[in-house]
């Protein structure tokens, strides 16, 4: 497959961080009535579905330690679960004060893979400066209870209302991968300048590198058997699973769902014009891929090899990100994110399946 253009390297230097501030957001509330799944709602499962927290506001993105989690919540908070279920929130202070427009604040979240000595993780948010929003990059570090910015990866990245990206994932060998949205801006995806519309790695000069290009809104990355897939919101309906390879262009905003044209990758899953899922985050395990659907309100299990949706895990609402630990498959639900229907317990933290 022919490429459109080389893609450049090296496109932000690490740098300090000023003074920091915080920021308070209160997500919108509701009532919904919450159904359960059974156990035959899901693979291989043999005991029912077991909710381990309640009461997360908005939360992002899940990371697991032992038997401690630690998420990611948008309006400014880390949700740490302890190994008996009992949630406290930790404070995150931010050098830049986090923008309100929507589906912003703080999102992707991963721990470095030497967490346990030097306390630090990844973030990435949403920050408003002289009125705009940007989105950022940041090295945070767990202190006292308090996660505080120490570093800044990338910074001033163009964002819109909407469309901001924000999933930060590391790959076997520790490497920091994040998804940038498109920014409402759909020609910044097929710009070679611009960070908007792409998948960023950071190499071992804290540099950010362009990975691939033509996304809209990527959302998940996961690597199994090989490969490595991300998760990606279509205009209307067409959202894509695709299989990311390193300066492919994957096509937005020149083709998407079904549609081909040279030079332009075609994802390995599209909804069609008829389906939305609106997915998230994904994961892996024995073949399967776990996608978390917002707008579908599921869990879509796909098949590796086929590219057919085995199953579909309902009955809790909007789901965020999902994360597989060994046998067991965690999700978070996303019910208080303003879209959804929240009841009392919302959102949640919710074990799927245990062998």
């Amino acid at each position: 497959m022919n490429k459109l253009l080389a893609l450049p390297l090296s496109l932000c230097l690490l740098t300090a961080c000023s003074a920091p501030a915080t920021m308070d957001q209160t997500p919108a509330a509701g009532n919904s009535e919450q159904a359960t799944a059974t156990p035959s709602d899901v693979p291989n499962a043999t005991n029912t579905p077991k909710e381990i927290a309640t009461g997360l506001n908005t939360p992002w993105a899940i990371n697991k330690v032992g038997d401690e989690f630690y998420i990611s919540e948008r309006p400014g908070t880390v949700a740490y679960i302890n190994a008996t279920g009992e949630l406290t929130r930790q404070k995150v202070e931010f050098s830049d004060q986090l923008a309100s427009v929507p589906e912003s604040g703080f999102l992707g979240f991963v721990l470095k893979d030497d967490f346990a000595k030097t306390k630090q993780a990844y973030g990435y948010y949403v920050y408003e400066e002289n009125g705009q929003p940007l989105n950022k990059i940041a090295v945070f570090e767990l202190q006292n209870n308090t996660w505080r910015e120490v570093a800044v990866l990338l910074e001033g990245i163009e964002t819109g209302s909407v469309h901001h990206g924000g999933r930060l994932e590391l790959d076997a060998d520790g490497v920091l991968f994040a998804t940038i949205g498109d920014a409402s801006n759909p020609e910044l995806a097929q710009d070679p300048n611009s960070v908007n519309g792409k998948i960023l790695r950071l190499n071992s000069s804290n540099k950010f590198e362009i990975y691939s290009m033509g996304h809209r809104n990527p959302q998940g990355i996961e690597w199994a058997d090989g490969k490595m897939y991300a998760s990606e919101h279509g205009q209307s309906a067409n959202d894509e699973i695709n299989i990311i390879e390193n300066g492919k262009n994957y096509g937005w905003p020149l083709i998407e769902g079904n549609e081909k044209r040279d030079g332009l990758a075609s994802p390995f899953v599209t909804t069609g014009s008829n389906e939305t899922w609106a997915p998230s985050g994904i994961d892996s395990k024995d073949g399967l891929l776990y996608v978390a659907a917002l707008r579908g309100t599921a869990i879509k299990v796909i098949n590796l090899k086929s590219g057919k949706v085995d199953d579909s895990i309902e009955g809790y609402g909007r789901i965020r990100d999902v994360l597989v630990d060994g046998e067991d498959v965690y999700a978070i639900t996303n019910n208080t994110d303003g879209r959804g229907q929240p009841d009392k317990d919302d959102d949640k933290l919710i074990l799927l399946a245990t062998p």
